[in-house]
């Protein structure tokens, strides 16, 4: 396994990489991942393979796209930005008047200097995106467009690796792979989520069982959902979306569709405690695949932290979401965050006190010998037995942590000393 290096690297490595729904792109990005976690399992689903109300596309690739003007001045190349092509544009090779090219130039007014991310999945075109400034400069005559491209019957391409635990319970961890050369809105997700394997695969133990997916966004989700459901259903506790984790701008929160899940609960803990300046959004403004882990009949306990999030950001589906928008301690200040999250999983229990009654702390030297209120351990006591207090077995650790107003990292090891004590038992 690479140990060394860092997430910033990984996401420079993965950056030229042209990656879509399907196609080579999306398998060499997994490889190259997969140096980092050789349990990650590859898989294929040839096109056609139905997904509930979808069905996989068939396969694109590309070698390279370029198109000209009258002059032969070069307007966009492949070569250099993978952004200035209409993602899943059918080959061409041809001549045409401005006016005919104009219906296939995509460009932004209102961000004028960069190349905009424009998709054409499931209708059958072509097309080629360029900067508004530059579009609205091109003169009239004929322009050669020439796009090197296959579309046909081939595969879906995801990754899947199961981290196990001393339990079935499942942590669900999905991050996507279909977006080519953009840094913040792609990347930072399949690298946070690489650390993250890697911390949990380090602990000498784990209570629950993780599982990592790296798969095309909306249709990878559908096909995973449509080949696991019914054991996803019964075995996953809690799951996050990993996506837009590599700038140092804020933390968001994106719920599930009811916000009343353990995935909710550990991820607005966690960030009103280390983060309380987040930004908190509604399911009415999802927009990754919590929406098909969340669809009614699913019902997955899924939800997202994120720093900024999808389409809040300026830079968001252009080129100028580049390798300079993600940041080292930007992408550490993710993988923080979601990993004190699921330290919190790991230590959350529903317990319950085994004395009736206040128990006697002195006679266990967990309280000080004299009835002073300032007396040494006297915080620390009080603390003991305010858990206790909420220990019926109706209460779990976060919600005892949220009625004391602390982060449940500081009741960790008061808990064991209650444990340790018998004065404290898990029921669930």
């Amino acid at each position: 396994m690479i140990e060394n290096g860092s997430m910033h690297a990984l996401a420079t490595r993965l950056f030229p990489i042209c990656r879509s729904l399907t196609g080579d792109g999306v398998r060499q990005t997994l490889q190259i991942l997969q140096e980092h976690l050789p349990g990650l399992n590859i898989h294929e689903v040839p096109s056609g393979t139905p997904a509930f109300d979808w069905v996989v596309p068939e396969e694109w690739n590309i070698k390279g796209a370029r198109l000209t003007g009258p002059d032969g001045e070069v307007i966009a190349d492949f070569k250099d930005s993978n952004l200035h092509v209409l993602g899943y544009s059918t080959p061409v090779d041809l001549e045409l008047s401005l006016e005919e090219l104009q219906p296939h130039l995509h460009s932004l007014a209102d961000h004028p200097t960069v190349i905009p991310y424009i998709t054409s999945y499931y209708k059958r075109t072509w097309g080629f995106c360029i900067p508004h400034q530059q579009h609205q400069q091109l003169k009239p005559g004929k322009y050669r467009a020439v796009i090197d491209s296959t579309l046909k019957a081939g595969n879906l391409t995801y990754g899947e690796l199961i981290i196990p635990g001393e339990t079935t319970d499942e942590i669900l961890l999905s991050a996507y792979i279909c977006h080519p050369s953009m840094a913040n809105n792609e990347l930072s997700g399949p690298v946070v989520a690489t650390w993250l394997a890697k911390y949990l695969q380090g602990l000498t133990s784990r209570r629950y069982t993780y599982r990592f997916v790296f798969i095309p966004e909306t249709i990878g989700s559908l096909i995973y959902l449509s080949k696991h459901l019914d054991h996803l259903k019964k075995n996953v506790k809690a799951g996050f979306v990993l996506t837009c984790l590599g700038d140092d701008r804020a933390y968001s929160y994106m719920p599930s569709r009811l916000g009343d899940t353990l995935a909710d609960k550990v991820a607005l803990h966690t960030l009103t405690h280390k983060h309380p300046g987040h930004v908190r959004y509604t399911y009415l403004q999802r927009g990754s695949d919590e929406r098909n882990y969340c669809w009614p009949g699913v019902d997955l306990p899924v939800c997202s932290i994120m720093r900024t999030r999808y389409g809040s950001f300026p830079e968001y589906h252009t080129s100028a979401d580049d390798l300079s928008l993600i940041t080292e301690s930007g992408l550490q200040g993710g993988l923080d965050a979601l990993r004190t999250c699921l330290n919190c999983l790991e230590k959350n229990r529903y317990y319950q006190a085994t004395t009736l009654g206040e128990p006697q702390l002195s006679k266990r030297d967990l309280y000080p010998t004299t009835s002073v209120k300032n007396a040494a351990g006297y915080y620390s006591a009080r603390l003991l037995v305010n858990i206790m207090a909420y220990c019926d077995g109706n209460h779990d650790l976060l919600d005892i942590a949220n009625i004391l107003n602390k982060p449940a990292w500081e009741l960790f090891d008061a808990v064991q000393t209650l444990l340790d004590n018998g004065l404290l038992r898990p029921v669930k």
